[in-house]
């Protein structure tokens, strides 16, 4: 992954209601713009952007969030929505903003604590993600087990393990794990 820096044009906002898993999408143009874009996911005809995909869109005027009653909510109040059901919620979403912010399409991860697929520039929807990411904050222990699991997975799919370090100073650092050797 290179470090190329790219900034998404502001081409359209939209707005979405808060649910128990993210927020969700009604507006037919605004689903196909962010699907074309690689975000959000399609389950049984509701659209549904995850918390971290949300907060990047609020946090890029491109989205307003709701609450049921009809009140905005603002970045902060869904940040703690999120923090109530991830723990590494800010680390997830400062990687997450960090990959998008490269001009990189992340997906949600799958097992293995995977948190996110991350395809090359220009290749969503053409291609495979070639990479998966591990998230982690600097200081914060990670099992050798986990890291193990993780590896076997990337391994088994063919796919290159990335681990996303938050230092100290919100800054991510990303490191290629390719083996694990123990003396």
């Amino acid at each position: 992954m290179s470090e190329t820096k790219k900034t998404q044009p502001l081409e359209f906002r939209t707005s979405g209601i808060l649910v128990e898993k993210g927020v969700r999408i009604a507006d037919k143009s605004s689903i196909d713009a962010l699907s074309s874009r690689g975000y959000g996911t399609l389950e049984n005809e509701l659209f549904t952007l995850t918390f971290y995909e949300a907060l990047y869109l609020v946090d890029k005027g491109m989205l307003e969030v709701k609450d049921a009653k009809g009140k905005v909510v603002d970045f902060q109040s869904l940040l703690h929505c999120y923090e109530a059901v991830n723990e590494n919620a800010w680390v997830s979403y400062l990687v997450y903003r960090d990959l998008r912010s490269r001009g990189y399409v992340a997906r949600e991860g799958f097992g293995a604590g995977i948190d996110f697929r991350v395809y090359e520039r220009g290749a969503y929807g053409k291609d495979t993600a070639p990479y998966l990411v591990l998230s982690t904050q600097e200081g914060k222990p990670l099992g050798i087990d986990e890291l193990a699991s993780a590896l076997q997975q990337c391994q088994s799919q063919k796919k290159e393990l990335i681990l996303a370090v938050m230092n100290r100073r919100g800054e991510i650092v990303y490191y290629s794990v390719s083996q694990l050797t123990f003396k």
